[in-house]
């Protein structure tokens, strides 16, 4: 059966299997649902800024999208306008300063946004916390870009899905997906995206009877631990290792996760793994 079949025959709506498990089945990477969207084809200019940009805000994640212009104007030499750099950077990487201040968030005014709950918290068993975000991977001739879920207690990556467009029923999806594997938190903070303010999300969150919690504006650090996820999946796999499609991205992902939750020892964790931290509590209700 050609890719183009098997993509016919999954059901989005009233089927039983999960869109993950359907995949699955059909030998198609999760990502090929969500390309029916037409994506605005990049120059090659644009490329090679988003590639800058990319780099130098891993290095310097505090640059807005002002400072970033500035940079690639006095010190890299490109002769473009900052309105060209500020849609680079918001729109299509989806950055912010993790300084405080104006613009720095993509959200939709009409969109309702909730509190921040973690504040002075304290994060004591698997499942109390979830976070969520997504952050971009480039690829030769675009973007991809990633979702991940992670729980804040024991660090560990729950779910994680790959699209190559930002759209709001496919962060539907990943988190139904995790609750479906996972059961149901306490709480699941977000940043303050268009796709996470969206109707169809809160409410898909709410109905669950989820609380959720929304970093403030212009407080990147409300949502630390996925943040540091991001930048981390980039410098120990990411960049080591440039793929050239989508499919051996995915690969080299989900390798890279088995890893990073099974092997991967945290020292915020007293140097145990995710994995292990997240299954203790269980271990010791079956062992009891």
């Amino acid at each position: 059966m050609s890719k183009e079949k098997r993509l016919e025959a999954i059901q989005r709506e009233g089927s039983a299997l999960s869109l993950t498990r359907q995949c699955e089945l059909l030998s198609v990477t999760r990502s090929s649902i969500y390309t029916v969207k037409k994506k605005q084809v990049e120059s090659e200019l644009n490329l090679k800024l988003l590639s800058l940009i990319d780099l130098q805000y891993s290095k310097h994640s505090d640059f807005g999208a002002e400072r970033m212009h500035t940079w690639l104007v006095m010190d890299m030499g490109y002769k473009v306008n900052k309105k060209r750099i500020e849609r680079l950077y918001y729109k299509v990487l989806g950055l912010k300063s993790l300084l405080p201040g104006p613009s720095t968030s993509t959200s939709r005014k009409e969109n309702k946004k909730y509190p921040y709950l973690l504040r002075n918290m304290a994060i004591t068993k698997e499942n109390q916390v979830w976070a969520t975000d997504i952050t971009y991977i480039r690829m030769p001739h675009g973007f991809m870009y990633l979702m991940a879920v992670i729980d804040i207690y024991s660090r560990k990556i729950l779910h994680w899905s790959l699209s190559n467009t930002m759209d709001s029923s496919w962060c539907c999806e990943v988190i139904k997906d995790c609750i479906d594997k996972y059961g149901v938190p306490e709480i699941l903070n977000t940043d303050q995206g268009s796709q996470f303010t969206s109707d169809d999300f809160v409410y898909n969150v709410i109905n669950q009877r989820i609380k959720l919690s929304m970093d403030g504006k212009g407080r990147a650090l409300d949502n630390i631990y996925i943040e540091r996820f991001c930048r981390t999946i980039k410098y120990e796999y990411v960049y080591l290792h440039p793929c050239n499609t989508a499919t051996e991205l995915y690969k080299g992902i989900s390798q890279y996760m088995d890893y990073y939750n099974k092997e991967r020892r945290h020292t915020s964790l007293a140097n145990e793994c995710p994995d292990d931290i997240y299954h203790a509590t269980l271990n010791k209700l079956m062992a009891a």
